[in-house]
């Protein structure tokens, strides 16, 4: 599985990891809650630099960070992509949906040297949920998605 999230936050940026601050150790919680840990997953971003003042990727940030994420999705070729959160979601799936539309659904990823689309979920972000505690239900139910198609293969 390979999660990608929105720009590293101050904690990441301090550390060199991703998802290392609050929101990394809610996401560390849902994992387990699903029998996962970070030896079975990949975690990386779409912007790969803090973003000045933490203020949301421009359009110029993403499009020079697009073509080095989808090579590392292709050289990965995780079997579930989950994009953490409504712009990460969006940049990916080249939609315009927010998040909240988004989640819940599968969709097929696959860029130009993929032999085969893979499935991608979109998940709300572990920081909007701390922000947001109430939407933690549907994530229990994307997490338990999650955990049905590993089991099931498919």
């Amino acid at each position: 599985i390979m999660f990608v999230g929105e720009a590293p936050g101050a904690d990441e940026d301090r550390q060199g990891k991703p998802f290392v601050g609050k929101s990394g150790r809610l996401l560390d919680k849902m994992l387990a809650s699903i029998g996962l840990d970070r030896k079975n997953i990949y975690i990386t971003n779409i912007v790969f630099w803090r973003p000045p003042g933490n203020r949301d990727p421009s359009a110029a940030e993403l499009a020079v960070c697009l073509p080095f994420l989808e090579r590392h999705i292709e050289l990965i070729c995780p079997d579930i992509l989950v994009p953490l959160g409504g712009p990460a979601a969006k940049t990916l799936l080249g939609v315009r949906d927010g998040i909240t539309r988004l989640r819940g659904k599968w969709y097929p990823y696959q860029t130009g040297n993929m032999a085969a689309p893979i499935n991608a979920l979109p998940f709300f972000h572990p920081a909007y949920l701390l922000r947001s505690p109430a939407h933690k239900r549907e994530s229990w139910l994307d997490l338990l998605t999650i955990k049905d198609r590993l089991n099931t293969g498919g």
